[in-house]
């Protein structure tokens, strides 16, 4: 296995973990907790071995253990601990542990592992919203912070969208629409992010709604033509990165009058964006949403 990052800066550890590099300093220096290695200009440089163990060692600390006794066991010994702790808290922070585990070695395996033993306890839906958001977060952090490459994040976001893309696979086999209503998904032109938009698509059709998803990148005059193919349309796009600050007003109003004309259609905007628009200043039938469970609950 060729990894991109084997090695981290305690700066690094501290984005991580959450831990401050000044307490890691102290762990270090006082319970002998870490085995960094040393450059030639004595900078500290830390293994995965190391970033596990400060994983596992906050999730005790987290839970009231004192870091004096965690400093006298070895790793095997504390991950017993780990196990044994086993609230939901305590799961979904190992789960989250083991998920970056898994991005930062490349390791598809551990992540299938994790994900089959969080399946099995909890349905999709769950794991996606206790689970899933939080950590692309957290990785959203740690890229802009240089922890992790591009590759990491590309790496772990093509393996939730896999889980995602086999469950809408099974509802899509059994689906019988409820509703006379069509939802019709898409990103807007250049916008790539689609795990949050796939996400909603598999929602609506488990809840017996008809659903097309159209995908990324797709510039408003293509949809013209769905406009002819179905009656009752909501249309719902997910607003990460494009269109930029200064154009969302000019994008709603050429929606507005490009696909909302001569119809009783509506768009609904969901996304890192969506929280910065105004749904009073909005056209009639176009509306955003900050929060997906509440739209989800009266779907």
């Amino acid at each position: 296995m060729n990894n991109i990052k084997s090695t981290f800066s305690i700066k690094d550890l501290e984005n991580l973990s959450g831990i401050k590099a000044h307490t890691i300093r102290i762990w270090e220096k006082r319970y002998d907790l870490l085995g960094p290695m040393r450059t030639d200009t004595n900078i500290r440089l830390y293994d995965i071995k190391n970033l596990q163990k400060l994983l596992n060692v906050v999730l005790l600390t987290n839970f009231g253990y004192k870091i004096s006794k965690i400093s006298k066991l070895d790793q095997e010994e504390i991950e017993k601990f780990v196990l044994k702790i086993q609230t939901d808290k305590t799961v979904n922070n190992h789960v989250l542990s083991q998920f970056k585990m898994a991005m930062l070695n490349f390791d598809q395996s551990l992540f299938v592992k994790t994900y089959n033993e969080l399946l099995s306890k909890k349905d999709f839906s769950t794991v996606f919203f206790e689970t899933f958001i939080p950590l692309l977060e957290e990785i959203g952090i740690l890229w802009t912070t240089n922890t992790i490459t591009p590759a990491h994040e590309h790496f772990i976001s093509h393996l939730i969208k896999q889980k995602i893309l086999i469950e809408i696979e099974k509802y899509q086999i059994l689906q019988k629409d409820i509703s006379d209503k069509t939802y019709i998904l898409y990103l807007p032109f250049n916008e790539i992010h689609d795990l949050g938009l796939l996400f909603l698509h598999h929602e609506i059709i488990t809840k017996g709604h008809h659903s097309v998803y159209l995908g990324r990148s797709l510039p408003i005059e293509n949809l013209i033509e769905l406009n002819f193919h179905f009656n009752k349309i909501t249309y719902i796009t997910y607003l990460t990165v494009e269109p930029g600050e200064d154009e969302i007003e000019n994008y709603i109003n050429e929606f507005k009058n490009t696909i909302l004309k001569d119809n009783n259609n509506e768009l609904l905007i969901f996304g890192r964006k969506a929280q910065t628009i105004n749904n009073e200043k909005l056209p009639n039938r176009i509306k955003s949403i900050e929060n997906i469970k509440d739209f989800l609950d009266i779907l």
